[in-house]
């Protein structure tokens, strides 16, 4: 069944807005910045501020915050990105821990580091590193989009780092950042090699492999076709408990909108392990996630704990 105005009113302000059951805000006209109450709205695991690639198009954490009163959005993930290879216009993590700091019921920091730098050249530099970004309220270590193999060991250094310190890791996969092969055995090894390290997968390659049947191209591109049998995130999260899934950007959109029964069914199947984000990261930017989410057809409970419920519990929030 649809979602319902008993089941999850509260948690998109259904009722205050005057919506019908099942019906979404889509555009400040339909709602225009109402106030999100505590404990209701989505929880976007996936959001970033500042520049991304283009310098007329600067998103600062007020700008998103006003987005997010647009469309219920509770709190977000706001993630850094220090690659060189994930955007033109470097995000720190201090730019993040500050932004949290100053709406701290809004905003959720993660920190990250390229493995490369050398200040981070040891397992015990980079825990002391993550550590006193933890300290200071960072909930996880993300985006982590570097232009290595997923496994290598500079990569895996970072995920020991991780593991110790005890957050999730959100992961970026395609044939230029975390760069793995059909059937996604780079991120295997690692999920095999720290089983106590939460992964949270993300990208072009890792929703790709919502399907079999990929060749090496099909890990940067958007697939429109029918899902076939035998994809790996199936797979790995039959055999990996430490694997999620972030439907953010227009490759985790795609993934479900791609072939809809699937997708469906999907959702269910894994809804214990798959949370709502958008990677909104810039102003006026579309965002298909609410679209989609119009149209899928999935049980209260399974709609709330993709929407909020798995985010709270993973990422320890109160």
């Amino acid at each position: 069944m649809n979602i319902s105005r008993r089941a999850f009113s509260k948690s998109l302000l259904l009722a205050g807005l005057g919506c019908a059951a099942g019906q979404w805000p889509t555009s400040r006209a339909q709602a225009a910045a109402p106030s999100i109450e505590a404990g209701t709205g989505f929880i976007d695991v996936h959001t970033h501020i500042g520049t991304y690639t283009d310098p007329k198009k600067n998103l600062s954490p007020e700008a998103l915050i006003s987005w997010m009163d647009e469309f219920e959005v509770e709190k977000s993930v706001v993630l850094p990105l220090t690659s060189p290879e994930s955007t033109k216009y470097l995000q720190t993590t201090e730019s993040v821990l500050a932004a949290a700091k100053d709406h701290p019921d809004r905003l959720i920091p993660f920190c990250s580091v390229d493995p490369r730098t050398t200040h981070a050249g040891s397992v015990k530099a980079l825990t002391g590193m993550i550590q006193g970004w933890v300290d200071q309220g960072a909930k996880g270590f993300g985006e982590h989009k570097v232009g290595l193999n997923f496994d290598d060991p500079l990569m895996m250094r970072v995920y020991e780092a991780c593991q110790e310190v005890g957050i999730p890791l959100l992961f970026h996969i395609d044939n230029i950042r975390g760069k793995d092969v059909p059937g996604l055995k780079r991120l295997e090894n690692a999920l095999k090699t720290f089983p106590e390290l939460n992964f949270i997968g993300h990208g072009p390659g890792w929703w790709a492999s919502i399907s079999g049947g990929l060749d090496q191209k099909s890990l940067g591109g958007y697939p429109k076709s029918k899902v076939q049998p035998g994809g790996a995130i199936d797979d790995l999260m039959s055999r990996y408990p430490n694997i999620y899934g972030d439907l953010s950007a227009g490759s985790g959109a795609n993934s479900i909108s791609r072939d809809m029964e699937f997708g469906t069914e999907f959702l269910i199947r894994r809804q214990d392990r798959i949370m709502f984000g958008t990677d909104y990261l810039a102003p006026g930017q579309h965002v298909p996630q609410f679209e989609l989410f119009e149209k899928l057809v999935l049980p209260d409970e399974v709609r709330s704990k993709i929407c909020r419920e798995n985010a709270i519990k993973l990422l320890k929030l109160s």
